[in-house]
């Protein structure tokens, strides 16, 4: 099996599953509990909180616990705008977003707010021009994925927090970074945000888990109420066995993380390379400069994605035609839409993510095995 759709979800490290497993018999307890086993689950879910944090470079204190990326975008960005209604109703994010900023965006709109969506480029970065002009008196919030989960474009964050300040605007600076935790290099204080999101299960860790970055002095307010765990922001007990896994994936990552940023790039560029050698009419839309090594998309002219990835599956090679995030749609992706491509190049696109497990064989056979199966596909789609 050669498994290129890590973007979407990855597989659990043996490492994270074992140190679960363990805690599944030894640290079951409600960490909220007064006595020694809470206590104990309490001490593990601390210790995890500082294996994110040291990785992060943040004081632990701002590190919050969720139940993934999902609810992170979502609590920052209700959050934000909730307590912000009295100094203005305008919001700017971009054409790019995951559906959990997007959605949230439209059904605020509904509500009367102003929103300004960003357009990108053709490589998926957004115009610096048009931010500048956006921001107004009334702008409580920008929202930006820094790295887009189809095509792997890194934004420019310190230049768009430079025109925030530049502007002397009092909007804060929320960051979806459930694609670039673990996967990019960069530090949340230089970069200057006010919030950032990611997760567990993009990064080696178990589903069901995530994290939220909340600067120092910002206040958010929950937005689902219970027994005040998490300092109040998101109650509910805690995922003990979640935390775990995230934070063993965190310790492991922060070891390993230079070797594995430099051998995904050294597949993706030999893929690249394969790709364009062996088949013809191809585009690649993944800008190569400022992009997530870990991400690679591609459209092959003159065939269907959906096809061509169950060609592939049928030799145990599993890949997306986009975005997985939302409940199996078969909509044209509005990311490859805000860039502008032609109807034929979003029918043929393929994404595909890789982790620490491919090897350079790996690509090898599913270069050849991709070459076979366009031919096939162009021989009935060019009659």
């Amino acid at each position: 099996m050669i498994y290129l759709d890590n973007c979407a979800t990855t597989k659990v490290r043996e490492e994270v599953l074992e140190k679960m497993y363990d805690s599944f018999k030894d640290s079951f307890a409600n960490a909220s509990s007064l006595h020694r086993l809470g206590l104990k689950s309490e001490k593990i879910i601390k210790e995890s909180r500082e294996f994110i944090a040291d990785y992060l470079k943040v004081d632990s204190k701002e590190i919050f616990f969720t139940s993934g990326g999902t609810e992170s975008n979502n609590i920052a960005i209700q959050s934000i705008i909730n307590n912000s209604l009295r100094k203005g109703n305008h919001i700017i994010t971009t054409k790019i977003e995951h559906p959990s900023v997007l959605n949230v965006m439209k059904n605020f709109e509904e509500k009367g707010l102003n929103i300004t969506y960003l357009d990108v480029d053709k490589e998926g970065k957004i115009d610096i021009g048009q931010l500048e002009n956006s921001i107004s008196e009334d702008t409580i919030l920008v929202s930006i994925i820094h790295v887009n989960n189809e095509i792997g474009t890194v934004q420019d964050i310190k230049k768009i927090k430079e025109i925030i300040k530049q502007k002397e605007s009092k909007a804060l600076l929320h960051l979806d970074g459930v694609q670039s935790f673990g996967k990019i290099n960069f530090s949340l204080k230089q970069l200057g945000v006010d919030t950032y999101s990611f997760s567990g299960h993009k990064v080696h860790g178990p589903k069901g888990i995530g994290g939220l970055y909340i600067r120092r002095g910002l206040n958010l307010s929950p937005i689902i109420f219970g027994g005040n765990q998490e300092h109040g922001l998101r109650s509910g007990t805690e995922n003990v066995q979640g935390i775990i896994g995230l934070g063993e994936a965190v310790r492991i990552l922060t070891l390993n993380h230079e070797n594995e940023l430099q051998h995904v790039s050294n597949l993706r560029e030999y893929m690249i390379k394969r790709l364009s050698e062996e088949i013809d009419y191809i585009k690649i839309n993944t800008p190569m400069d400022n992009s997530s090594p870990y991400i690679l998309n591609i459209s092959f002219l003159h065939t269907r994605g959906e096809v061509l990835l169950h060609y592939l599956e049928e030799k145990e090679i599993y890949v997306s035609t986009g975005s997985a995030c939302s409940s199996k749609g078969t909509d044209k992706s509005h990311v490859l839409l805000a860039i502008d491509l032609t109807d034929k190049e979003i029918e043929g696109a393929l994404r595909m993510c890789f982790s620490y497990e491919i090897t350079k064989e790996d690509i090898d056979y599913t270069v050849k095995c991709i070459k076979d199966s366009v031919e096939d596909i162009r021989k009935i789609m060019m009659r």
